[in-house]
């Protein structure tokens, strides 16, 4: 039986197979053969994510009518790990593009929509989202970013930090208070990322996601038309931690994807590279370290399909079930990473083989989209304050 069977031996239709196979062509073909370079070089590949968007991967599951494709979440989870298979870094870049177009197209009035969503759909105009502070990480509701009304307009004054794609990209999902303090305070912004007042600190240099730029961003008086405004004010934070459910099974199936990635890698390697006179796929500890690496990463795979699921049917504990796959698929993702890093021995140290630089993109997963402390206090939280069963 072939792999492509297999799978939908395991409940994927033909449809979902075949995006899978695209995404999988794809990254062969579009990212595998540069993302060293990109890593190397800190470059932002626009013109393939670019492409990426001519195959619709920029909306997956944006809606038909704003310009997406109309996917499921269980979809995208499938097209982002096929993709970080090759390149975790441009692959956790689209996903936060999606995200952003996804909440502009959803709650966005008819005229940002008009003008923006199909743009940001197809690729050609690109996202960034904007919540973390320099004094707000994982307490995003004590965000100090504020827009003050003034007749038809907000006047946004703040910063933003650790933001993917800053500097590069056309639009920016910010959250900011209009209101009072907490997370009734926030609403929802889209701000072109060129008007007057916006600057932008330097690239940060980071131990991995080097395909992307990371920035600072720095509003002062920026002016933005109140239809600009997604949802109503006071539904920011809703928004906010709206998108970020889905944010975390994408972001866990980048994770997915870079231990897909090394486990093959591994499994190459093992076959070629010969010590003591045998090939190291025929000592039985490496073997057992092999086995114990696939099965860790098909759990995760299951796990994080089970919450795309509950996220698609709108399953009530669908925001818990997405931070136990965020949390158990980022450190697996990470562990199988570190230790096909380790099968390879002193190679796996070298850029010349593809497992450093998975292991790098793959270990910010644990901190981004919340970190695995927070997952973990969600998931306490749902278990002392409910009498529900996670099923």
């Amino acid at each position: 039986m072939d792999a492509i069977n297999m799978h939908a031996a395991s409940g994927f239709t033909e449809e979902q197979e075949a995006f899978r196979q695209a995404a999988r062509d794809f990254a062969r073909a579009e990212l595998a053969p540069h993302a060293a370079h990109w890593d190397a070089e800190g470059i932002f590949p626009r013109e393939v994510i670019g492409k990426a968007g001519e195959l619709g991967f920029c909306g997956i599951y944006t809606a038909e009518d704003a310009g997406g494709i109309g996917l499921t979440r269980l979809d995208a989870a499938l097209i982002f790990e096929e993709l970080a298979a090759a390149d975790p870094s441009t692959a956790a870049y689209i996903t936060i593009h999606n995200m952003a177009t996804w909440m502009l197209s959803r709650w966005g009035g008819e005229r940002l929509r008009g003008e923006w969503a199909a743009a940001m759909a197809s690729g050609d105009k690109l996202g960034s989202y904007c919540l973390t502070e320099p004094g707000s990480g994982s307490d995003a509701a004590s965000l100090k970013t504020r827009a003050v009304r003034d007749s038809d307009h907000y006047v946004i004054d703040g910063s933003k930090a650790f933001i993917s794609g800053a500097g590069a990209t056309d639009m920016l999902i910010v959250m900011a208070r209009t209101g009072g303090e907490g997370a009734r305070g926030i609403s929802a912004i889209a701000v072109p990322a060129n008007l007057p007042g916006i600057e932008y600190g330097k690239k940060e240099e980071k131990m991995g996601w080097n395909s992307q730029p990371t920035r600072t961003i720095s509003f002062s008086g920026v002016r933005v038309p109140v239809d600009h405004l997604l949802g109503n004010e006071g539904e920011g934070f809703k928004i906010a931690m709206k998108g970020l459910d889905g944010g975390r099974i994408n972001i866990a199936a980048c994770s997915l994807g870079a231990a897909q990635g090394a486990l093959d890698a591994a499994r190459g390697y093992m076959r070629e590279r010969k010590q003591f006179d045998k090939a190291l796929s025929e000592f039985q500890a490496l073997q057992f370290k092999l086995a114990d690496m696939a099965t860790q990463l098909v759990a995760a795979r299951q796990m994080v399909h089970t919450a795309a699921r509950k996220l698609d049917a709108g399953a009530a504990d669908a925001t818990v079930w997405c931070a136990m796959a965020k949390r158990f698929a980022t450190d697996a993702g990470f562990a199988v990473c570190n230790d096909a890093l380790q099968l390879h021995g002193g190679y796996g140290y070298i850029r010349e083989y593809p497992v450093e630089r998975l292991l790098r993109d793959s270990r910010v997963h644990q901190i981004l989209e919340g970190t695995n402390e927070i997952m973990r206090v969600i998931v306490a939280r749902h278990l002392l304050n409910t009498e529900e069963e996670l099923r």
